[in-house]
């Protein structure tokens, strides 16, 4: 193997910007910033989501940013700052990388959501 997951997530990590939940709690009321949940409906449904927090499958994200797609999403096309998170910010980061290349302002919740439930923030449940 010529590049391993440890490699992935350092470069990653070089290239793009994280946000402790503490400073993403302080973006929720802003609405120039939108927190993107990439993880799994079924842990969504599990473990409920941030707040107000649009949900855009780790899978189909690349396809749901390009407006070019015919499963784009046109939240994404909007001029605004996405937090992406799933459970513990690996696939997160990751997915905060490719949505950078891609031409969006966005940042990583470090930590992901079980960081920021651990820091009692503001939870929604889903059906």
């Amino acid at each position: 193997m010529s590049v391993g997951i440890k490699e992935l997530m350092a470069e990653a990590e070089a290239q793009v910007r994280s946000v402790t939940p503490a400073e993403a709690a302080d973006l929720l009321a802003d609405e120039g910033t939108v927190f993107v949940d990439i993880r799994d409906v079924r842990e969504l449904q599990r473990d409920g989501l941030v707040q107000g927090a649009r949900h855009a499958p780790r899978g189909m994200l690349e396809f749901w940013i390009d407006p070019e797609s015919p499963y784009h999403k046109p939240y994404f096309a909007e001029d605004k700052t996405f937090v992406f998170y799933c459970a513990s910010g690996w696939r997160s980061l990751l997915a905060t990388q490719v949505a950078q290349r891609m031409g969006l302002k966005c940042a990583s919740l470090r930590g992901g959501f079980t960081a920021w439930r651990e820091s009692a923030l503001p939870v929604e449940t889903r059906d």
